[in-house]
């Protein structure tokens, strides 16, 4: 029924503190924010002003260079603030939510009659558009181009990071709705875990009609949707393809269901420091002080991460959900750890990479990790070790030493044009040199689009 790959270039990172399968209710929140720089290369045009009235699904700003993209309130209120930063950027647009939700309806449609270019116009009306990225340069993603494929991954399995299986329950329909909305414009692969149940269940709902299944088998990053590109349709120099996140999936399959934008997503709120980790449901933009009330201990000295240990960002409590987190984590900072002799010591709680501890004899165990880096920036040491991590057709560690040197053809040789920076997350983990991977890359991905603009 589906095309199984298997991968061995992997890490299996088992962090304490998953979340349980089940869902936990949080309080209301009065304010929501939509943040710009979740939607990467895209420059923010404001739609609205302060003190505006907006719907759910009312654009709050656009994209300066493709006014056509629009980006949706996630719900009606009143605009109480445009955050803006250094050079006037916009950090983020504050809504106050009404009490009695009012919708901008779009209408409902029949997906299965329309064509690729009526799903198109329905998803940059309802500002929908925005959650659809590219490869290359993993920004947003441009109308005007015609992808040669369109892939969603739906294997989430980086550390903590919440399980599809679980969130997808109940909504199924609107993610057959979704992949049949996407299939109209572009070939469509879905990229699926080993979990037999899981595979039966699509199966079942006839998404294979629509869509090319994959089966990756292997820990993360098997779900990296930039991995799974690689291994079925890789990207050439002038080649565009489409990257949707499952959840998207659902915001689409739910705008052709209801003729609404329902922007609610199933968030994982996990980590060592959580004292419940479970699911809750929260719209894009909800606040994480609702997230979190009464899930972290006052005072702690904790990491709050919007999105996974790997890939997410530092946040604090005045921080809102990102657009494409799928988790909310906390783990120790580490920055009041003192440890005697340090690395010397046989450790047996700790995790290595390396087996340098001695943890890894007690067989297959969570482990508590805090956010210290553990060490400096150094030459880069050139041993192979983004190779053990990394399962795609590109030298790692060339790339990178080319993005450094700003070496532009050297880094189309190597296959810039197929990397995006959360393909390098695990490797910034293992890596010895201490450099921070992902930033690289995001900035070598951005010369490289001006570049060629």
């Amino acid at each position: 029924m589906s095309n199984e790959i298997k991968l061995r270039q992997d890490l299996d990172i088992q962090l304490a503190g998953k979340a349980a399968e089940k869902k936990v209710s949080i309080g209301k929140c009065g304010e929501y924010a939509l943040v710009p720089d979740d939607f990467t290369g895209m420059t923010p045009k404001v739609a609205v002003r302060e003190g505006d009235h907006v719907r759910a699904g009312d654009a709050l700003f656009v994209d300066k260079n493709c006014p056509e993209v629009r980006f949706a309130s996630p719900v009606s209120g009143v605009v109480t603030a445009v955050v803006r930063g250094e050079r006037r950027k916009v950090l983020c647009m504050k809504v106050k939510a009404d009490e009695q939700q009012e919708f901008a309806e779009f209408g409902k449609k029949d997906v299965a009659s329309l064509s690729g270019e009526e799903v198109r116009k329905a998803l940059l009306e309802a500002g929908l558009f925005g959650y659809i990225s590219q490869l290359p340069y993993a920004v947003v993603a441009n109308p005007a181009d015609q992808p040669k494929a369109i892939f969603v991954s739906a294997l989430r399995d980086k550390p903590l990071a919440g399980k599809f299986e679980f969130e997808v329950k109940g909504q199924e329909q609107d993610f057959v709705t979704g992949i049949v909305a996407l299939s109209k414009m572009a070939k469509t692969h879905v990229g699926l875990g080993i979990q037999p149940d899981f595979q039966a269940e699509i199966c079942k709902l006839g998404i294979e009609n629509h869509a090319e299944l994959h089966v990756f088998d292997g820990p993360c990053p098997a779900g990296n949707v930039g991995v799974q590109v690689n291994h079925i349709d890789p990207v050439n120099k002038g080649e565009v393809v489409w990257l949707v996140e499952p959840t998207a999936v659902l915001f689409i399959g739910r705008l052709f269901a209801e003729g609404r934008v329902n922007l609610m997503r199933t968030v994982a709120v996990a980590g060592s420091e959580v004292r419940e980790p479970a699911y809750v449901d929260a719209l894009v933009g909800t606040s994480l002080r609702t997230i979190l009330d009464g899930q972290v201990a006052e005072g702690a000295n904790v990491r709050i991460i919007n999105g996974n240990p790997l890939t997410g960002r530092r946040d604090s409590m005045d921080g809102y959900l990102g657009a494409h987190s799928s988790a909310v984590c906390v783990i120790p900072e580490g920055d009041q750890a003192d440890e005697m002799l340090g690395w010397i010591m046989p450790r047996l709680k700790q995790f290595s990479v390396n087996r340098s501890y001695f943890s890894w004899l007690f067989g297959k165990k969570d482990y508590t990790l805090d956010a210290r880096v553990k060490g400096g920036e150094r030459h880069m040491i050139m041993s192979g070790e983004y190779d053990r991590v990394l399962p795609m057709d590109i030298f790692g560690e060339y790339l990178i030493k080319a993005i450094i040197a700003g070496d532009i053809d050297r880094q189309e040789a190597l296959g810039i044009y197929e990397v995006s920076p959360e393909d390098f997350a695990l490797a910034e983990f293992v890596d010895s040199s201490k450099l921070e991977l992902q930033r690289i890359v995001r900035e070598g991905l951005n010369i490289l689009r001006k570049e060629n603009a």
